[in-house]
Formats: C-alpha cells, sequence, structure tokens
C-alpha cells in the first residue's frame, strides 16, 4: 500500500518540453515512474525520446523510451488514461497549468514550481478542493513511493521501500531523513512545500497515513512561522492512533527574519520551533533536536 501514488498511476509532465521538464522526466523514468505522455500546446504531436538507466529500487527497465506531447492536459488524459500530473512551468503560468489540470480530471496534480504567487495558490487550491482534486505543492520536491513511482524531483536513491510514511515542509529535509532512516524505508513520502498556503497538508498527509495498513509510524517534519504544526497536533490528538515522530526546523531561528521558505517567519512566541515541539510533545509526538535524533527516535519504537 501506499498514500496517493503507485505503481499503477499513469503520469503526465505539463511543460515536459522545458530544460526542468525533461530533466526530471528523465529522472522519473529512471525510478520506474509510469511517464505516459506531456504537454506543451506548441509542441503538440511530437514526441521526445529518453534512454532510461534504472536507478534506485523500482521497475524501470533499461531502454529507450519515446513519451508523446500533447496540446493540452484533456487530450492527454483522453489518450493514454493518466491520473496524476506533475508541474514544471514558470510562476506566472501555474495558476493555468493547474487549472487545466483540475478541469481534465487528474486526481493528483503535483506542483514543482517554486515563486507561484500566494494569491494564485490560494484560488487554485480552493478550485481542487471544490473538484475534489489532490494538490501537493507548490515550491515542493513532489511524492514517492519507493520502488513504486517517483512524481517530483526526489532522489530515488536514497531509500527503499518500508513501514514509515514522511510529510515534510522541507526538500532537503526530506531527502536528509529518507537517508537516515533508510535501513528501515518508506511507504510514501510527500514533501508538502513551504510556502504559506499548500495544497496537501500536514493533516491530510496523516489522515492518509493513519488509514494506511502498511504504514506503520508517521515522521512529520515542520519549521518555523505559521500554525500548522500546532493545527496538526491537535489533529494527532484526536485523530492519529499510529506513532508519530517530529522534527521542527529553526530553533535556532532570529524571531521576525523570513528564513528559507515564504511561510518561516516568526512573529513573537507564535511559531516559533519551541512552541510547536510543545504542542507536538503534549499530543503524544516525541521531537526531535536534529534529525539524526528524530531518526533515531522513529529507529527505537520500530525496533522496540
Amino acid at each position: 500500500m501506499s498514500i496517493f501514488l503507485d505503481k499503477n498511476s499513469k503520469v503526465i509532465v505539463q511543460g515536459i518540453t522545458g530544460s526542468e521538464g525533461s530533466k526530471h522526466t528523465q529522472r522519473m523514468l529512471n525510478a520506474g515512474t509510469q511517464i505516459v505522455g506531456g504537454t506543451n500546446p506548441k509542441k503538440a504531436g511530437q514526441s521526445l525520446d529518453f534512454t532510461v538507466t534504472p536507478v534506485g529500487p523500482g521497475n524501470a527497465t533499461a531502454g529507450t523510451v519515446s513519451v508523446p506531447v500533447f496540446g493540452t492536459v484533456a487530450d492527454a488524459k483522453e489518450q493514454t488514461g493518466a491520473t496524476v500530473s506533475v508541474i514544471f512551468v514558470p510562476p506566472a503560468f501555474t495558476k493555468g497549468a493547474v487549472v487545466e489540470a483540475i478541469d481534465a480530471g487528474m486526481a493528483l496534480v503535483v506542483i514543482i514550481t517554486e515563486g507561484v504567487p500566494v494569491a494564485d495558490t490560494a484560488e487554485f487550491r480552493a478550485y481542487a478542493e471544490q473538484k475534489g482534486v489532490q494538490l501537493i505543492g507548490p515550491n515542493c520536491p513532489g511524492i514517492i513511493t519507493p520502488g513504486q513511482s517517483n512524481v517530483g524531483i526526489t532522489p530515488p536513491d536514497i531509500t527503499g521501500p518500508g513501514r514509515i510514511g514522511l510529510v515534510s515542509k522541507s526538500g532537503t529535509l526530506t531527502y536528509q531523513m529518507m537517508y537516515e532512516l533508510s535501513d528501515i524505508g518508506f511507504s510514501t513520502a510527500i514533501g508538502i512545500g513551504g510556502d504559506p498556503i499548500v495544497g496537501t497538508t500536514h493533516i491530510d498527509a496523516l489522515r492518509a497515513f493513519e488509514a494506511d495498513p502498511d504504514t506503520d509510524l508517521i515522521v512529520m517534519i515542520g519549521e518555523i512561522g505559521g500554525d500548522a504544526e500546532e493545527r496538526a497536533a491537535d489533529f494527532i490528538k484526536a485523530n492519529v492512533t499510529k506513532p508519530v515522530v517530529g522534527y521542527v526546523a529553526g530553533f535556532t531561528a532570529p524571531e521576525g527574519k523570513t528564513m528559507g521558505h515564504a511561510g518561516a517567519i516568526v512573529s513573537g512566541s507564535a511559531g516559533t520551533a519551541q512552541a510547536k515541539k510543545e504542542a507536538l510533545e503534549a499530543a503524544g509526538v516525541k521531537v526531535g533536536k536534529t534529525p539524526t535524533e528524530t531518526a533515531n527516535l522513529a529507529r527505537e519504537i520500530l525496533t522496540a
């Protein structure tokens, strides 16, 4: 089992002919992702050839794969049966690309682009909720179900399949935690992005991991700013029966300074790493002060 993504997921790449889109399509194919098409209105009818070199655990097969380019997401879905779209387009065009994917009936839309205006994100997130579409991102590394499918920019060779579910605001901390716990492995790892508004929240992922019979433990990585982690703590206390281990980045961040992600700003006592740590611990979550300490806490629980 996994959440949101598995080996049967058929994926299209919006912006496949751009430098980032083509580069990461290559990496996703190497990881065994079932890429069935891409979109570029100006290059419909063409195809791109990729030489697949399998990387990491998965079902990739060495050889050449020809990926067709469609004019619209609707055309791609109609001709391939795709249900997942990953978006590599510039910020100014991201809202239009997301809305197009939602209108085409994609079940999951993963938005890698950073620098998307918050007003745009608020608009397409509300539209996705109205239509029942799962968004991940923007400004995120995407989602990986190791050994099955990898949609986004997460390196596929850090870890293999296992029993841990991971949800993280930070891309690099996602990768580090996957590496730290590579001896155990992951059911699914999601980088939800660090913008003030994102599609999939900590709570969305926690709910899905709680319902997944093959996830035994959840690791949740947050960071300073906002109240997402406090709200997640309330949700865990009321709804999650599986053990949760947490880490909050930013214990040494100075007050009033934006650190890294657009959402990571602290004002007074609200949004501090210490406040988030206390809220999580009050909900029964074991919180590490460093990624390595957090990984060790998870390992101790699973090997007890």
